[in-house]
């Protein structure tokens, strides 16, 4: 596969992580069909143990996101730039520790956006309950399947 075709899947990818802050956007299926389109053009076999482990990742991420409430975030308030800084920190979170990073990450910048705007901690740290009980988990099921899934997939593409 060329480097322009890793390119477009990795763009797609990044779109898929941004589909799963936005609640219209399909962006677990975008990340797997990435995944998928990838594996359909590489030869190599570890195309397909990712696409496999990708599927499973998903399953399991939507059986979470059935047993947690739903996503409402943007019923309590959370605003798109709440949701933003709650997808930045889990991004650089992934990155800066490895996996388990994009949880704290996630949560940090959901607290960010609100001491912000709020100005305190004490009413930072309330907002942040209030949107992690009604729909953050979910969203931080989707979002960290799909950022393990991008991990899989620049291994792969890196070191594969």
């Amino acid at each position: 596969m060329g480097a322009w075709d890793l390119l477009l899947v990795g763009l797609v990818i990044l779109l898929g992580l941004g589909g799963v802050l936005l609640p219209a956007v399909p962006g677990s299926w975008l990340v797997w069909a990435a995944v998928l389109w990838w594996a359909l053009r590489d030869t190599q076999a570890v195309a397909w143990w990712v696409l496999v482990g990708a599927t499973v990742v998903l399953f399991l991420a939507q059986v979470v996101r059935w047993v947690l409430p739903p996503r409402r975030l943007r019923a309590t308030g959370a605003t798109r730039r709440v949701i933003g800084y709650a997808g930045a920190g889990a991004f650089l979170g992934f990155f800066l520790v490895p996996v388990l990073g994009a949880i704290p990450g996630f949560m940090g910048g959901i607290y960010l956006a609100e001491r912000l705007r709020l100005g305190r901690h004490g009413a930072a740290v309330a907002a942040l309950r209030t949107a992690m009980r009604s729909g953050g988990w979910s969203v931080l099921a989707e979002l960290f399947a799909c950022l393990l899934i991008l991990g899989a997939w620049l291994g792969a593409v890196f070191f594969g």
